[in-house]
């Protein structure tokens, strides 16, 4: 208990940087737990006494399946803010952690010489077979057969690269709506595919909704035609989406590049210089490294 209370930053009766809401969002969205329940307070209702309550007396392999997630969140809080892991030989002691409830540590020490997680390595023909699939969309002219056939392309794009949505991705007019998880933050998907680039307003209609989900959400806005200069420069920098338009989508086909890694980089320049839009072309060095 005392390396989980060290892990999950439990002092003070905290968990992380969970608030009260999203701490209980946390264990419903992950967990399909209350973590309100009373069940969860005999040792009192703060976050970090009802978090030891559950990891003292859940099922293992639910403890097991918390553990793994919430080490997602802890990566994401710490390079959010700057934070040094202060836990010498972690994954080694949490390793053996879960080897003792009958479990295994999912994440591995990760490599010095790697700036991103391993890639999913994707045979060439399919890789092909979507290139192929979104030039045809581009000849489409049937608005509502267009934005069906973009919704599969999307799907199956997102599952190629393992980060399947929660919910599928649905269709409302010419934009679909989604969600995926990447480095340890969900991701609302709103994409479009119309003929106009996306302008400020729009840029801010869709922060709005990201804002007001869990605090470690992010948001990522694929706009086929692309986004306004105007409208770039008005929303401003430094927010919690990022952005990618068809040009984006295309070049990354072309040169491999797979779809997790540019938008970890994207999301990277977004954090380090307030950036919610770098084109594939002017990152294509980094994300070939």
């Amino acid at each position: 208990m005392q390396l989980l209370d060290d892990l999950l930053w439990m002092g003070g009766g905290y968990v992380l940087k969970f608030s009260d809401r999203t701490f209980a969002e946390f264990f419903r969205e992950e967990l399909e737990l209350d973590i309100d329940d009373p069940l969860w307070s005999v040792q009192g209702g703060s976050k970090g006494k009802r978090m030891r309550c559950f990891l003292q007396t859940a099922p293992r392999s639910q403890v097991a399946q918390a553990l793994n997630t919430l080490w997602d969140y802890r990566i994401a809080a710490m390079e959010r803010d700057g934070v040094k892991e202060s836990i010498s030989d972690v994954h080694t002691k949490m390793a053996a952690l879960m080897q003792s409830i009958g479990s295994t540590w999912k994440h591995g020490k990760p490599s010095s010489s790697s700036k991103f997680s391993a890639a999913v390595a994707v045979p060439s023909e399919i890789i092909s077979g979507l290139i192929s699939r979104f030039t045809a969309l581009m000849a489409m002219t049937d608005v509502q057969r267009r934005g069906y056939a973009f919704e599969t392309f999307l799907r199956d794009l997102f599952n190629t690269y393992g980060m399947e949505a929660r919910d599928p991705f649905r269709i409302r007019g010419e934009q679909i709506d989604g969600s995926f998880q990447l480095e340890g933050s969900t991701y609302l998907l709103e994409a479009k595919w119309q003929n106009e680039c996306a302008d400020a307003a729009a840029l801010r209609a869709f922060h709005g909704k990201v804002e007001e989900k869990a605090a470690w959400g992010r948001g990522l806005m694929i706009s086929y035609s692309g986004f306004t200069e105007n409208g770039l420069f008005a929303f401003g920098r430094g927010k919690k989406i990022v952005c990618m338009d068809g040009r984006d989508i295309y070049e990354a086909l072309q040169h491999a590049i797979p779809l997790d890694r540019v938008i970890a980089e994207k999301a990277r320049q977004a954090a380090s210089n307030g950036t919610i839009f770098r084109r594939v072309s002017d990152l294509i060095d980094t994300l070939l490294r």
